[in-house]
């Protein structure tokens, strides 16, 4: 039998699949995948289950429903003064998976350069190289996950295409400064090359501090895509919808690559999420109050077990490096806690392209108080 893409069959199961079957296997409490254990507002459920029964449930039209486009225009200009053309610069995706897919298939060659920032989303290399791209891993350094300019500098060359900017960053809950994101700006534009930026954290940033997207810097309207997610700002992970704001030549391709992959995404869905992105400042901001509680509380805790815990700006993730309460790598440390107190975390080395850090894990504080109070409790009774 002929051998099958030698790309993707290189990759073994994602470390989310991998740590989620032995949670199951072994009743632990799951903080290693990043989604919530509760559902999101119940009147965006509403709004979907309503328009599942009332239809139409037919294909909708490939660049998603106007009333969604519209939506993500209009949640662009009321948080971050673009002027988007619903029409021409916002497309509906199936998930931000699918949005990086499209953007990679619809913008770059075989043989082009595309960089990327280390530690990244376990995806991102895979996509790019099956779209014949050739990975330029640059990387950020814990404990403050650093933009290292120099190296960053050094990755550019005349065959660069793209770069990928994913704030705030998965899995280390980084947030790019202002100062970054103009040095950012400055080489893209200097070497003339397109910023793909996965930005599904946008609402989930902490402390007081501001998500700036990449698109509103000077110069890089008409060379940047922006990426954002239902799933990450109404806790609706399984809903899968994102949306793509790009100008009308950047989109262009990219919705060619959709047209061709997912082509659409349920309806019913879209027409909730478009209630979701058009409610009050209140919410986006209780959610983040939430959220900033149960990083704190998660981080206080493990920091009194030895645990050291490293600062997280924003997203679902606290990043700990636990080198003072065990030995192992970072993958037998995940499995050892899995199986013998009954909580699953991650480990950060499979975000490496190369050997990453081996002693540091990321837990996902995104779960009810409840279940946060007895993942300590199961953590207490082995470390301390």
């Amino acid at each position: 039998m002929k051998e099958a893409n030698s790309v993707l069959s290189s990759y073994s199961t994602t470390v989310f699949e991998v740590m989620s079957r032995l949670a199951l296997e072994h009743d632990a409490i799951n903080l290693g995948q990043g989604f919530p254990d509760e559902d999101g507002p119940e009147d965006l459920r509403r709004v979907a289950a309503e328009a599942l029964i009332a239809g139409p449930n037919q294909y909708p039209p490939m660049m998603g429903l106007p009333v969604l486009r519209q939506a993500v225009a209009s949640h662009d200009k009321r948080f971050y003064g673009l002027n988007l053309d619903w029409q021409t610069e916002v497309m509906v995706t199936s998930g931000a998976t699918e949005a990086l897919a499209d953007c990679l298939l619809g913008l770059i060659e075989p043989g082009d350069e595309v960089i990327v920032l280390e530690p990244y989303y376990d995806c991102y290399l895979p996509l790019i190289k099956r779209a014949g791209g050739i990975p330029k891993v640059v990387r950020m350094s814990p404990p403050d996950w650093k933009l290292p300019l120099e190296e960053l500098e050094d990755a550019f060359t005349q065959d660069t295409k793209l770069i990928m900017i994913n704030s705030p960053m998965n899995p280390v809950g980084k947030v790019f400064s202002w100062d970054e994101l103009e040095a950012l700006a400055e080489m893209c534009l200097r070497y003339d090359v397109f910023a793909v930026c996965d930005e599904v954290y946008e609402h989930l940033v902490f402390g007081g501090q501001k998500h700036y997207p990449l698109l509103t810097l000077p110069g890089m309207r008409d060379r940047t895509v922006r990426i954002g997610s239902a799933g990450k700002s109404f806790a609706l992970t399984g809903w899968k919808v994102g949306y793509i704001c790009a100008a009308p030549e950047v989109l262009a391709p990219i919705a060619k690559a959709h047209q061709f992959n997912t082509f659409t995404t349920a309806p019913h869905l879209q027409k909730a999420v478009a209630e979701g992105l058009a409610k009050d400042r209140a919410y986006f901001d209780g959610l983040i109050k939430e959220l900033q509680g149960k990083r704190d509380y998660l981080s206080k805790e493990l920091a009194a077990m030895g645990f050291k815990v490293l600062p997280c700006e924003g997203t679902f993730f606290v990043t700990v490096d636990f080198s003072g309460l065990y030995r192992g790598t970072d993958e037998a440390f995940c499995r050892h806690i899995t199986t013998e107190a009954k909580v699953a975390a991650v480990p950060i080395s499979v975000f490496y392209e190369m050997e990453g850090p081996t002693q540091m894990a990321r837990f996902c504080f995104s779960k009810k108080m409840s279940v946060l109070e007895e993942a300590v409790r199961r953590l207490k009774g082995l470390f301390s």
